[in-house]
Formats: structure tokens, C-alpha cells, sequence
């Protein structure tokens, strides 16, 4: 009764949803009394096979297939994989790479795939949430087969930690090249800019109680007193106020950083799935009963144009 876990990389780095499968898989292969087993195909596989040692994993197989995803070839290697371990249940993430993959991995492998999980649970067999209607509902799936396949849903889970002492080894996957219709060969950012909130350690984001676009000059000079990252809700950058790089959200990114500042952001479902991971959450809203404040480690009620100036003055120093 064993789990399969499915790394994602990207231009040379192991995503952080590799980690946080390994955290759910960890938690079912415990409730089915099983193994926890990642795989990770193509790149660097010596380096990401080392990451993926972590506590709790009891094999990692790694598949030297090319440098970049490709969709041919990760779903002949994942359908082998699991052909060749038969796990109970196959975890892959739900994003676009994963999403790309996985139900034609489910078809060939004939298994229920249930996408975008929230939470998991086997008390009584496979019960899968996930969130509808932009996130306002829950509604649980009871997955009626042996074995099935699942995307997780990026930052629902923490990062798996610590060094395992699972066991490393290669795959011989056969790769039918005659089925590999597709290649990458480069990568281009959509909407341009530079900038990867992704990556940020502290973001000040803003909303559209900044009123207007020329008072984004002291959200900008906020962030540089702070040495932080400026991003923003969906309505500045459909106003075209911000870059499309810079947008957090369901259409947006999904962002983990250490300190997340929301100015002027209610916290419609929609923006808080793309930041709720963050370790620390400020918000500044006017409005006593935003909904930001419900998931806010920290709140100032007050006017941001009070607000912003005088942390600017405090840390700008």
C-alpha cells in the first residue's frame, strides 16, 4: 500500500511542491501502513535526488530523461513508475507542469484522478476536499477505486524537512521516442518584467484602496525601505497599474514568503489562495470587518495614506 510522489524543477531548481508532496505522502503511506516513494524525472537527478531524501521518504527513483519538463516523456516515466510500484496512490502537483501530465498518467494507468486536493483523508478509503466557487465552498470526493491518482494543490501542505535515509536509485524507464511529438527549447516570462514575487522573503502588496495609480510611488518607496518585493491583487494589474508578474492569486501566483504586508487588500477568497501560506501576515484596511484580518497575524485599522508614511519615516531611517 505505497505512495507515489511525483517531484516538479524548473530552469535548474527543485520547486517547493516537491516538498510539500512529500508531506502529504507522508501522511497517507502512514494511515495505509505503506512506503512513501518519490520519483523525480529529468535535470540534475543526482542533486534533486539528494533534496528529496527527506524524513519519512523510503525510496527516491530518479530518471535521467532530458533537462526541462516534457509532457511526452513524464507520462511514459510516471506511467511506468507506477506500472513497476503499483502504489496505492499516485500524488503529482496541480500546476501547470503536473496538470499537463497527469490525467493522461491516470488514463494510461486506468485510475480515477481527482485535481486541485486540499486535504486528504483514508478513515474510511480515499476522501478527497477540494474547493469550489472560487474557493467559498468544500466539498469532499470519496474516491471508490484500489488505487487512484491525485494533484495537490501548491502551499495546503508544509515542506517536508530533515534527512532521510531512504534509498536512491535509477530508473531504466523506456522512452518511446517516436512518441515524443514536443520540446523546450527556451523560456520566455509572459507579461515581461523581472521579477519573481515567488521568490520574495518579504512582499507589500497592495490592493485598490491605494485609489490611485500615482500613489503607488509610496508603496514602492515602502518596499525599498523594507528591502522588500512590491506585488499586488488582481484589479491593479487588470488596470494594468502593475505587471502581470507581480499578481497574486487564483490567476496569479501562490507566493510563501516570510512577511507578507497586504495594504489596502480586503481578502476576497480568490487573492487569499495565492498568499495564505505566508508565515506572517500585516494588513492595513480601513474596514474593521475585511476579511483580510481573519487570517492576519497582525492588523492596523486605520487610513494606509496615515499608515505608509510613517513607516517609510521609521524604516527608511
Amino acid at each position: 500500500m505505497s505512495v507515489l510522489a511525483v517531484a516538479e524543477h524548473r530552469r535548474g531548481e527543485l520547486r517547493d511542491v516537491s516538498l510539500e508532496l512529500l508531506t502529504a505522502g507522508r501522511e497517507l503511506a502512514d494511515d495505509l501502513d505503506g512506503e512513501l516513494h518519490a520519483a523525480v524525472v529529468g535535470g540534475d537527478v543526482d542533486a534533486f535526488g539528494e533534496k528529496l531524501n527527506r524524513e519519512g521518504v523510503d525510496a527516491v527513483h530518479t530518471v535521467d530523461a532530458g533537462e526541462e519538463f516534457n509532457h511526452d516523456v513524464y507520462t511514459q516515466v510516471v506511467a511506468q513508475l507506477a506500472e513497476e510500484l503499483s502504489p496505492s496512490v499516485v500524488l503529482m502537483p496541480n500546476t501547470v507542469d503536473g496538470m499537463d501530465y497527469a490525467p493522461a498518467v491516470a488514463s494510461r494507468l486506468d485510475r480515477p484522478l481527482v485535481t486541485d486536493a486540499v486535504a486528504l483523508d483514508t478513515d474510511d478509503g480515499l476522501t478527497v476536499t477540494r474547493e469550489l466557487y472560487g474557493s467559498k465552498v468544500e466539498t469532499t470526493i470519496d474516491v471508490h477505486a484500489e488505487r487512484a491518482a491525485v494533484t495537490l494543490r501548491p502551499s495546503e501542505w508544509p515542506t517536508a524537512e530533515g534527512v532521510g535515509d531512504a534509498t536512491i536509485e535509477a530508473f531504466d524507464a523506456t522512452i518511446d521516442e517516436s512518441a515524443v511529438r514536443s520540446t523546450v527549447t527556451g523560456f520566455e516570462e509572459v507579461g515581461g518584467g523581472d521579477v519573481d514575487i515567488t521568490d520574495a522573503d518579504v512582499l507589500v502588496s497592495v490592493g485598490r484602496g491605494i485609489e490611485e495609480e500615482e500613489n503607488l510611488d509610496m508603496i514602492f518607496d515602502l518596499a525599498d525601505a523594507l528591502g522588500a518585493t512590491v506585488s499586488g491583487s488582481r484589479p491593479l494589474i487588470d488596470n494594468g497599474w502593475l505587471a502581470k508578474d507581480r499578481q497574486v492569486g487564483q490567476s496569479g501566483k501562490v507566493v510563501t514568503p516570510d512577511v507578507y504586508i497586504a495594504i489596502g487588500i480586503s481578502g476576497a477568497v480568490q487573492h487569499v489562495a495565492g498568499m495564505k501560506g505566508s508565515d506572517t501576515i500585516v494588513a492595513i484596511n480601513t474596514d474593521p470587518n475585511a476579511p483580510i484580518f481573519d487570517i492576519a497575524d497582525y492588523g492596523i485599522q486605520d487610513d494606509l495614506f496615515d499608515v505608509i508614511p510613517a513607516l517609510i519615516e521609521e524604516f527608511g531611517g
